[in-house]
């Protein structure tokens, strides 16, 4: 066998194609063309992620971003965050009620006279007995609680949920009792002991601004949206420009449960920035009663700081809720928590009590 020059056969069929279609030819270019374009958009940007244990404060940073950057709410926003704000109420108080029988105060609370100038004829007793039995135990009749003023600004809300909605109408049928037991005597040395049940601190001011929360005009402020209390189940992301450079932040779910999804937001990330209470240092998590919450967040800061997905990605710690820390420590001793016996410095000391969890970060 020899081997000869290859010569074309004339078959059409095997013919080179001469030219291209100078219209798909147009497409591919504008394509290719907008796909550079998408990748400079995507490098130009700063991408930051928040992390951190759950009600540690993401959220609460998250949203103080949109309010400095972004796009102002809508009403609708409003009315949602409005429903929110209602339900937290309950759920605290709830929390509160239990507290306080497991506390063995309930005859303290007895001991107590209605309140001169609270605008109810209830005693404090009278008024706990009765979010007992509507808000805990679920026993009493709804038939005789007054109605829901159908002029009430807030409304009802399907963002916000079904659990969610049930409860602010039940926070308008017992707004008179919830305010006289929230302005009792006993209440406050609940209020003080609040940590072993993880009532939100924050919450404070909705039931110091109660009756504002309960007017049929109440539309939430600012300050109201920073407080309230979503539990973030997905990935968030906000997008923002700050002096011409675009900013995303990735907010995510900080319980145990929600972490699996961390994972999907690590590609590309320019910045990790790592949020923890100082103020959790005395309570523990909601979905793991034996784990003190700030152990948590040291193990969890670790991790990230260890991961191999941040090992050119720069980490920042943000310590949150520092004026809740202030007043903490005055009756809550950081040494008497088993995790910080290690605790060296003085009681009700500000400064000293950050350095040293500044310093169990660092290790």
């Amino acid at each position: 066998m020899g081997c000869g020059e290859s010569k074309p056969t004339g078959d059409p069929a095997v013919s080179p194609v001469v030219g291209d279609d100078p219209v798909e030819n147009a497409n591919a270019t504008q394509i290719d063309r907008e796909l550079d374009q998408a990748k400079q958009e995507d490098e130009g940007k700063v991408k930051l992620l928040l992390l951190g244990a759950g009600e540690s404060g993401k959220s609460t940073i998250f949203k103080q971003m949109r309010i400095l950057y972004g796009s102002p709410r809508s009403e609708d926003d409003l009315r949602m965050y409005g429903v929110v704000i209602r339900h937290n109420i309950i759920v605290a108080m709830r929390k509160l009620c239990v507290h306080l029988k497991n506390l063995g105060l309930e005859d303290a609370l007895s001991q107590e006279p209605a309140p001169e100038n609270g605008g109810s004829s209830m005693t404090p007793k009278a008024a706990y007995d009765k979010l007992v039995a509507h808000l805990v135990e679920c026993s009493a009749s709804e038939e005789s609680l007054p109605s829901v003023d159908k002029n009430d600004w807030v409304g009802q809300s399907p963002r916000a949920g079904l659990a969610a909605n049930n409860d602010a109408k039940q926070f308008l049928q017992h707004v008179d009792a919830i305010r006289t037991v929230w302005q009792s005597t006993t209440m406050k040395e609940v209020w003080a002991k609040r940590a072993a049940v993880n009532v939100i601190d924050g919450h404070k001011e909705y039931f110091q601004d109660i009756n504002r929360i309960c007017a049929p005009s109440f539309r939430p402020t600012t300050q109201d949206i920073l407080l309230a209390r979503m539990r973030t189940t997905q990935v968030v992301r906000e997008r923002y420009r700050i002096d011409g450079i675009e900013f995303e932040m990735y907010d995510v779910g900080g319980q145990r449960s929600e972490r699996r999804k961390w994972i999907d937001c690590f590609d590309n990330v320019d910045a990790v920035i790592f949020v923890a209470a100082l103020s959790e240092f005395d309570q523990s998590l909601a979905e793991a009663r034996r784990t003190n919450r700030m152990v948590e967040a040291l193990e969890l800061f670790r991790s990230v700081c260890n991961n191999r997905a941040f090992a050119n990605t720069s980490i920042m710690l943000f310590l949150n809720k520092k004026d809740i820390f202030a007043e903490k420590i005055l009756y809550s001793d950081i040494a008497a928590q088993r995790p910080f016996a290690d605790y060296a410095g003085p009681p009700k000391d500000f400064d000293l009590g950050v350095i040293y969890f500044i310093q169990k970060f660092k290790d």
